[in-house]
């Protein structure tokens, strides 16, 4: 007979006897063999009615199964992410992962003797384990399936593209060798116009307009513009070419 049937039937049979002892013995009976009684049942009871952890349907394998080739991330910054196994037993060396590093669930191994766990492959290469218990609980709290760096990654990439972009162009122009190493280094050079400037050191922070008048052989409409960087550097634009550059802290 298969155990779980036995266990069944066994319980059923205590629980018989209970109900009995509670209205036809004796009081006495109430006792220990009564207790002892209760204690019995209940138990064969869960054991019918509570599969053991490590028990699984087809079914249940198969959407386990289904989350192979899925990439996570760790995202625990408190040092609390869940620990991965170094085998696939319950008794294997454990390890925690680095916060943001990301791995890839590449098989379900167990499946056979319905001990399941994921075999996940880090970014680093190091393979480890995890049950798919573990995988549920930590979810969306310490494993989450999108980069959390993705935003960061993203915006370095645009700057990377913006500098190719900024280098390729100062190499076009036909300025002296000085001028383009300078401006590589994002060193403006008097004699530049707003534009070439923009394109060198990219857009200022805010621009202060003024008009005014300079006596050079007569006077001369002058428009002045000042640009001014989030550094602290301060460029001075006359009639849209640069004039002057004040530094933060220079005399």
């Amino acid at each position: 007979m298969p155990p779980d049937l036995a266990n069944s039937e066994l319980a059923d049979r205590l629980l018989g006897k209970l109900i009995f002892d509670v209205y036809f013995n004796e009081p006495m009976i109430m006792g220990r063999s009564l207790s002892f009684t209760i204690v019995v049942a209940l138990a064969l009871s869960l054991t019918r009615v509570l599969p053991a952890s490590n028990h699984y349907t087809a079914k249940q394998l198969d959407a386990l199964e289904e989350r192979v080739g899925s990439e996570f991330w760790i995202r625990a910054p408190a040092g609390k992410a869940p620990r991965f196994l170094t085998a696939p037993t319950p008794n294997a060396a454990t390890f925690t992962p680095s916060d943001n590093e990301s791995f890839e669930i590449s098989e379900l191994v167990g499946r056979a003797n319905n001990n399941p766990y994921y075999k996940v492959k880090f970014q680093s290469g190091k393979i480890a384990y995890l049950r798919p218990e573990t995988l549920h609980e930590e979810i969306n709290a310490t494993i989450v399936s999108s980069d959390p760096l993705a935003e960061e990654k993203r915006k370095a990439e645009q700057s990377a593209e913006a500098e190719k972009q900024r280098l390729e162009w100062i190499n076009t122009q036909a300025w002296p060798p000085a001028v383009k190493e300078a401006a590589i280094k994002k060193q403006p050079t008097p004699g530049l116009n707003s534009g070439e400037i923009k394109q060198v050191m990219g857009p200022p922070r805010r621009i202060v307009k003024t008009k005014g008048l300079v006596k050079s052989r007569g006077p001369t409409h002058v428009n002045e513009e000042r640009w001014i960087y989030a550094d602290g550097v301060v460029l001075v634009f006359r009639n849209d070419i640069l004039s002057q550059v004040e530094r933060p802290g220079a005399k």
